[in-house]
């Protein structure tokens, strides 16, 4: 059992290089435009999740 673990192993690090590689060649960096939308969208999530939370901590002091 310990040796077939040890055989194996190489091959799943192997793979798994070789897929991070295939991920970086594929990704590219965001131009200006597309950097603040996301920008953009990601402060408006939390935004509209931390006022959620803060309206449900109200309520919950409110009927405590």
């Amino acid at each position: 059992m310990e040796e077939n673990i040890q055989t194996t192993m190489p091959g799943k690090l192997k793979k798994f290089v070789l897929e991070c590689l295939r991920v970086l060649r594929v990704t590219k960096k965001p131009d200006r435009t597309e950097f603040a939308t996301i920008v953009k969208v990601s402060a408006l999530g939390m935004a509209i999740i931390g006022g959620l939370g803060f309206f449900i901590h109200m309520l919950w002091e409110v009927f405590k």
